[in-house]
C-alpha cells in the first residue's frame, strides 16, 4: 500500500542515462559497445515496465504467515540473457555456493532487510513481508543494476568501466529502496520529486552500508557505488553525498555533474528532468544533518527521513521545499526543539532550500 493512491512502480537504474550516453559515444568499441547494449537493455525494460503498469502484473505473495522478522530471498541466474527471472540458484537459508556474485546479492538483500527491520520496524519492502527476488548475470557485459517494480536485477559490468554490480552493498540498498518509495510516498519520477526519489535511495543505500559496517557518520565515506568503477577510471564512486560533484573526473566518463546546492541546480529535459543529477542537493542536506548530529546516521537523521517517507504527508509531486519542510516538522515532533531540529533546519539552509 502507498500513501498516494496506489503503487505506480517505475524502472530505476543505478547508473544514470547521461553516463551511459557518454560511454556510448566513445571511440573505443570496447567501451561504446557495452554501453550501447546497456542502453538498449534499459529501453526494453523501461517499455516493459510501462506496459506492465498498464495491463497489470501478478503480485508476489508474502511468505506463509504474513510479515516476518526474517527475509525470504531467492537469487536467480539469467545466464547472460535478458530473460527474467532466470534459473533459481539460491533460496532462503541455503548455503553459499562458489558464485561470488550470487553470494553478494543474497547478502545485500539480507542487509537491506535488516536495516529496515531493526532500525525502523519495517517488514521488507512493502512492510508486509514481501519476498526479495534478485537476478544476477543479466545480459552480456550489462553496465547497470535496476529495480523493475518487482525484483532486483544485476549486470556483471564490462570490466573496463564498471565491475560487478553486486560489489557495493549500497547499490543493492539503493535499488531496493526504490521499492520502499513505490510502496509509500510513491514519488513521481520526474523533476524535483524524481530527484527526491533518487536521493532517498542514495540516503538509505548509504545507511544500509553504514549499518552493515557499523560505521558512524564520521567514519562513513558517504560514497554511492564505491568499488564499482574499474581501475582505469579516475574516480571513487558514482556519487558523493559528502561532496556532490567530486565522485569522478575521467577522460571517458567526464566530470561528475551533481550540484551540492540550489545555486547550481541543473535544468534539463534529459534523465527525467535530471533526477540523478539534482539528487545531489537533498543528498548533501542529509549528509550535513547527519554529520552535525554525529553517531550512527540511521538512528536520528535516518529516522527523520524515514518518518517523512512513510508518514503519509509527502505528496507524489513534492518539491525540495516540501520535503525539507516535512523533515523539519518530523524532527520537531520526534525530538522537540533540540539539536536534531537545529541540524535539519541548518542543513537545508546550507544547500539553499527554503523550508516553509
Amino acid at each position: 500500500m502507498t500513501t498516494n493512491g496506489g503503487s505506480v512502480p517505475v524502472f530505476c537504474t543505478i547508473v544514470p542515462p547521461h553516463v551511459l550516453d557518454r560511454l556510448a559515444r566513445a571511440e573505443d568499441p570496447g567501451l561504446s559497445g557495452p554501453a550501447r547494449r546497456s542502453l538498449e537493455h534499459d529501453a526494453y525494460q523501461r517499455t516493459k515496465r510501462r506496459l506492465t503498469t498498464v495491463i497489470g502484473a501478478p503480485t508476489a505473495a508474502p511468505p506463509v504467515g504474513g510479515a516476518a522478522d526474517q527475509p525470504h530471498r531467492t537469487i536467480y541466474d539469467a545466464g547472460h540473457t535478458q530473460d527474467l527471472p532466470g534459473t533459481e540458484v539460491r533460496g532462503e537459508g541455503s548455503e553459499a555456493g562458489s558464485d561470488a556474485t550470487v553470494n553478494r546479492a543474497y547478502a545485500g538483500l539480507g542487509a537491506t532487510f535488516d536495516l529496515y527491520l531493526k532500525a525502523y520496524g519495517r517488514h521488507s519492502i512493502d512492510d508486509e513481508g514481501l519476498p526479495l527476488d534478485a537476478t544476477v548475470h543479466f545480459g552480456e557485459g550489462y553496465d547497470n543494476a535496476f529495480w523493475n517494480g518487482e525484483q532486483m536485477v544485476f549486470g556483471d559490468g564490462d570490466n573496463e568501466i564498471f565491475l560487478d554490480f553486486t560489489i557495493p552493498v549500497d547499490v543493492i540498498g539503493h535499488e531496493l529502496t526504490h521499492g520502499v518509495t513505490q510502496h509509500t510516498a510513491n514519488l513521481e519520477y520526474f523533476g524535483q520529486s524524481g530527484a527526491l526519489n533518487e536521493s532517498l535511495s542514495d540516503v538509505f543505500g548509504s545507511l544500509i552500508k553504514q549499518y552493515t559496517l557499523g560505521q558512524t557518520a564520521a567514519e562513513a565515506d558517504w560514497l554511492i557505488g564505491a568499488g564499482l568503477l574499474a581501475p582505469r577510471v579516475t574516480g571513487t564512486a558514482l556519487r558523493s553525498m559528502k561532496a556532490p560533484g567530486t565522485a569522478y573526473d575521467d577522460d571517458v566518463l567526464g566530470k561528475d555533474p551533481q550540484p551540492a546546492t540550489m545555486e547550481h541546480y541543473v535544468r534539463t529535459g534529459r534523465d527525467n528532468g535530471g533526477v540523478h543529477i539534482n539528487s545531489g542537493i537533498p543528498n548533501h542536506a542529509f549528509y550535513l544533518a547527519a554529520a552535525a548530529l554525529g553517531g550512527y546516521a540511521w538512528e536520528k537523521t535516518g529516522q527523520i527521513w524515514y518518518d517523512v517517507l512513510t508518514g503519509g504527508e509527502l505528496k507524489a509531486d513534492a518539491l525540495f521545499a516540501d520535503f525539507a519542510t516535512l523533515t523539519v516538522k518530523a524532527a520537531r515532533e520526534r525530538y522537540g526543539a533540540g539539536d536534531e531540529l537545529q541540524a535539519v533546519q541548518k542543513s537545508w539552509e546550507q544547500v539553499g532550500v527554503r523550508t516553509l
